[in-house]
């Protein structure tokens, strides 16, 4: 069975994370964009934190998109500033800078108005994002900065190449960070950026899943051959491989076509069959992967939190792997068969 608990090394770099860690984007109340992650209280994400890192989980990803700076607050706000900083990690984004730039540590920020978010990828605007991330954390480092999103402008590829990845490089030299890279749901700029830059992890959502598996032919091979690691972000694909599918559910944050529905179904079919749940297989799916160093799963309750460890520790039979695969839900099965 399955460690949720194991670390693994990132990149060249001295650092590991968790198999399993805690996504922190549905823990950032609903206030952007309320359908998109879900809406929990501030109370509630807080208990959810806690209880995330009693149960051992000690990965937790957040950014500064989050509830457009809340995610981050509430971190702060949780057990995690006052323990030993070693015995958990941070990784947080850049991309997003928030204003107006008020916030005092003190302060109720669940209660400040009008904060709004500009795309932006320079130098000043990366290293002020930092600045103000760390702020909001309430925390002296975080561990893995990842550049968010830069195919949401059309400048954005051009401002990261220029800006923001150099100026992580020079973080990550002076020992401010220990692993650097970019979130995005997609490959395809990713893979440039590989090719660009000696980055250590990339925060891949939603393109290497037990339902999609996009990324798996070109971009995963590319990065095991540059020892470049992957932290798998909506492990789930937003919803639908962890809803019922009786009822409309999201892919990519957006209702799920109809194919994509019926593929859920198939794949559930034959993980009920063996006695599987389509999130245990969902998870261990990505986990096995050579390249794959974490999952990181959004949570929205205690429940949640407790599902995605046991989910991680449950046995899948080899069988389960070798039916898909007949059935053509998965197309590359090689590294589930040989990491038996």
């Amino acid at each position: 069975t399955m460690d949720p608990f194991k670390k693994n090394q990132i990149g060249t770099t001295d650092f590991s994370v968790p198999c399993l860690g805690v996504g922190t984007a549905a823990l950032s109340g609903n206030t952007l964009g309320d359908g998109l992650y879900g809406g929990v209280n501030l109370d509630r994400a807080v208990t959810v934190i806690n209880h995330a890192y009693d149960e051992g989980l000690r990965y937790f990803d957040t950014a500064p998109l989050y509830g457009t700076g809340r995610a981050e607050y509430r971190i702060s706000l949780s057990k995690l500033p006052s323990i030993n900083r070693n015995s958990f990690i941070i990784s947080s984004k850049v991309g997003r800078v928030i204003h107006p730039d008020t916030y005092k540590p003190n302060q109720k920020y669940e209660l400040l108005d009008g904060l709004t978010a500009t795309n932006s990828w320079t130098e000043t605007n990366v290293l002020l994002s930092v600045e103000q991330s760390l702020k909001r954390l309430n925390l002296e480092k975080i561990d893995i900065l990842f550049v968010h999103d830069p195919d949401m402008e059309v400048y954005g590829e051009t401002e990261a190449v220029k800006g923001a990845f150099p100026t992580l490089i020079k973080l990550r030299e002076e020992g401010l960070v220990s692993a650097i890279g970019c979130g995005m749901n997609q490959w395809e700029m990713a893979y440039r950026f590989v090719e660009k830059f000696e980055l250590d992890v990339i925060l891949l959502a939603g393109r290497f899943t037990l339902l999609d598996q996009s990324a798996a032919k070109d971009f995963l091979p590319l990065c095991e051959k540059n020892k470049v690691s992957i932290v798998i972000g909506g492990p789930y694909n937003s919803g639908i491989l962890a809803k019922d599918l009786s009822k409309p559910v999201t892919f990519d944050y957006e209702i799920a076509p109809p194919h994509l529905v019926k593929k859920a179904k198939d794949i559930s079919e034959i993980c009920n069959n063996h006695g599987v749940n389509i999130k245990a297989a969902a998870l261990q799916f990505v986990l096995l992967h050579p390249t794959v160093v974490s999952a990181i799963p959004g949570v929205q309750s205690v429940a949640e939190v407790n599902e995605n460890i046991n989910h991680v520790k449950h046995d899948v039979p080899i069988d389960l792997w070798k039916e898909l695969n007949e059935a053509g839900l998965i197309q590359d099965n090689s590294h589930l068969v040989s990491s038996q």
